[in-house]
């Protein structure tokens, strides 16, 4: 898009806005991924905000409201840190994360991602036709909150940020009810059927359910499937045949958590990497394609470019690489430099440095071309890491040898190289669909570069506190004496498997082969649905729902099918848009409670410091809970749709 307008972009209101923005969706996003191992795009709710607040104070415009998503949208992907970060405290190796050392590696890392992905954007952005499904959309709501007062494009702005807010009043003030144990948080649980056991059980979630509606029917049937096959048959069978005639309804809990769940892992491994595979030729091609865009900016007149095609110097790009070779290879030696791997300290930060840089710029052509394929929320994004911490194991493996008394501090080591690996791959994942956006609405490339790594600073910032204030509360992964409900933290929990399976053999390699079989076999069934024209069955979906427990994706079918039954019923796009940000109201309003709620925990101690009655309460708590769980929800439809029909109305 060719700019028509001398709007200034680099504002410091701007600037301010998007970090606000990013304090808050980091946080819920950190929530949210540690509780059921997905996260959620930031683009478009940011969008919608900035447009009100600077409308509000008379220093709205298009370029600025970018510039505050761009910011933004670092918490939507930083924060996916937590699917590696975690693991240093679940292998025992951190008993909390230290503000400096977890404040660079993502600082480090993110800062890597937004400068590897800068010479890709001319061969994936404006050079290719990758779709950018959420770059385009989050571009489609900026020009509708640009249009001028009366239109139907203001009308939607406003709708937009009413359903965003009351999604996110609708999904806290269930969480303090349940906080207060006034409703209930779950309902179900194990039973017998005939000699075996198996589970149904729903969380009383709203945040569960809005992101079942982000993620569509697709994904929503595959969770469905994997939940048939999980706690339908892996589960019920593997309870029959392995343990015979004893207490099944108190051993089928642990039959799913120590077999079932890590036949779903070799389901995710499979589907991930599978995916992965797909991406090497066109990944390749989009190399070649950036070397060549590159060269021809070198020739006469190839900087003679307008400000829409104008990115981040060379020389900077080439200087800021340079520069932070010295903090990682601090980091690594530093980490090492304690324990029987002390003598080794030297080597293992150059050899860890020369991973980090080599991985980082495989996994941001990796994710930045997934990202522009099927956008950033869609990526397979775990594969990366799954990828990455197998190469980091094996090479660990390789070159040093793991003893009885180095292997705990390989599986740490290369967990924390990992994790600056990783966090270069979340922003890559996101910086290449802002600066599609910014194509589309005219932006300044350079300035959404340097307006991403404000972004990826002030994530960094909160995610260490954040971290500490949740594993202080919930605790992560296993359930134990002092924190008996844990966020589960589901691919922190398999990375770390993973990295001990290569370094100290501790893995059950046949359950997790049996579900790369089983992976196999989804993803034979998907390809032949594509094929076929039907809808796909995702083997990631899949192998999710196995792993996860039944309370976390229930309702994120349940969500993906009423939100689908509602789509069906408002075709308009503009009311569609509007069931989105409800849905994402819904995400943030209880992830936000989530974390603010870990405050008086920590403080007290106690489980449940809100609560206001006891257990004699829990049977009309279940009751009356679910009852206006349902009733809220189709407030909440009712209220979306109520807004859209207001658009329409214009």
């Amino acid at each position: 898009m060719q700019r028509t307008t001398t709007e200034n972009e680099l504002t410091f209101g701007a600037l301010l806005l998007g970090v606000l923005l990013t304090l808050v969706f980091t946080a819920a996003n950190v929530f949210l991924g540690l509780r059921v191992g997905l996260t959620f795009a930031t683009s478009i709710p940011a969008a919608v905000i900035s447009m009100a607040v600077l409308k509000a104070l008379g220093r709205s415009g298009i370029l600025r409201n970018n510039i505050v998503q761009t910011v933004a949208s670092a918490a939507g992907t930083l924060a996916s840190i937590i699917f590696v970060l975690p693991g240093l405290v679940m292998v025992g190796w951190w008993a909390d994360f230290p503000f400096w050392q977890s404040f660079l590696i993502c600082a480090t890392g993110g800062l890597l991602g937004v400068m590897f992905s800068i010479p890709l954007r001319r061969a994936l952005v404006t050079g290719s036709d990758l779709p950018f499904p959420e770059g385009c959309a989050a571009a489609e709501v900026l020009k509708v909150g640009s249009a001028e007062a009366g239109s139907a494009g203001v009308e939607e702005s406003g709708a937009g940020l009413a359903a965003l807010l009351f999604g996110s009043l609708v999904s806290a003030g269930f969480a303090l009810l349940a906080a207060m144990r006034l409703a209930a948080e779950e309902a179900g649980g194990w039973f017998r059927v005939g000699p075996t056991a198996t589970n149904i059980s729903f969380s009383l979630s709203f945040a569960l359910l809005g992101v079942g509606h982000l993620i569509g029917l697709s994904v929503g049937i595959a969770m469905l499937c994997g939940l048939v096959l999980g706690f339908g048959v892996a589960t019920p069978v593997l309870v029959l045949l392995h343990l015979g005639p004893v207490d099944v309804l108190a051993a089928a809990p642990d039959v799913w958590k120590h077999e079932v769940r890590f036949i779903g892992a070799g389901v995710i491994g499979a589907a991930a990497l599978w995916t992965l595979a797909k991406l090497i030729a066109p990944i390749a091609r989009g190399l070649a394609d950036a070397a060549a865009s590159s060269k021809a900016r070198a020739l006469p007149g190839g900087a003679d470019l307008p400000v829409e095609e104008r990115d981040m110097p060379v020389a900077i790009v080439g200087a800021i690489c340079g520069a932070l070779i010295l903090p990682i290879a601090w980091l690594l030696a530093h980490f090492a430099g304690s324990g029987p791997l002390a003598s080794l300290a030297a080597p293992l930060a150059i050899g860890g440095t020369l991973f980090v840089y080599i991985a980082g710029i495989i996994t941001a052509s990796v994710c930045g071309y997934m990202a522009g394929l099927v956008g950033s929320s869609n990526s397979p994004i775990s594969g990366v890491g799954i990828l990455a911490i197998l190469a980091a194991a094996l090479l660990l493996a390789l070159f040093v040898g793991p003893t009885a008394a180095t292997a705990p501090h390989l599986v740490a080591f290369a967990l924390f190289a990992t994790a600056i690996v990783f966090s270069a791959a979340t922003i890559a994942n996101d910086n290449l669909q802002d600066l599609k956006t910014g194509q589309l609405v005219g932006a300044t490339p350079w300035k959404q570069q340097v307006a991403l790594m404000i972004g990826v600073v002030a994530g960094a910032l909160t995610i260490p506190p954040v971290l500490n204030l949740l594993g202080q509360a919930y605790g992560f992964g296993e359930p134990s004496l002092a924190h008996p409900q844990p966020l589960p933290a589901p691919q922190a929990l398999l990375i770390s498997a993973l990295a001990k399976g290569v370094l100290a053999n501790d893995l059950d390699w046949n359950l997790i082969g049996f579900g790369v079989a089983v992976g196999a076999a989804l993803i034979a069934l998907d390809g032949w649905l594509g094929r076929s024209g039907r809808m796909r069955l995702p083997p990631l979906g899949v192998g999710m729902a196995i792993y996860l427990p039944m309370s976390l994706t229930l309702p994120m079918v349940v969500g993906a099918l009423v939100g689908h039954a509602w789509e069906q019923r408002n075709v308009d796009e503009a009311t569609r848009r509007i069931g989105v940000l409800m849905a994402s109201g819904l995400i943030v309003g209880e992830s936000i409670f989530g974390v603010i709620h870990a405050i008086p925990i920590s403080i007290t101690g106690l489980p449940k410091p809100l609560a206001v009655v006891g257990d004699e309460f829990q049977t009309i708590a279940a009751t009356g809970g679910s009852l206006l769980f349902a009733v809220l929800l189709a407030l909440a439809y009712r209220r979306a749709t109520t807004l859209g029909a207001r658009i329409g109305a214009v």
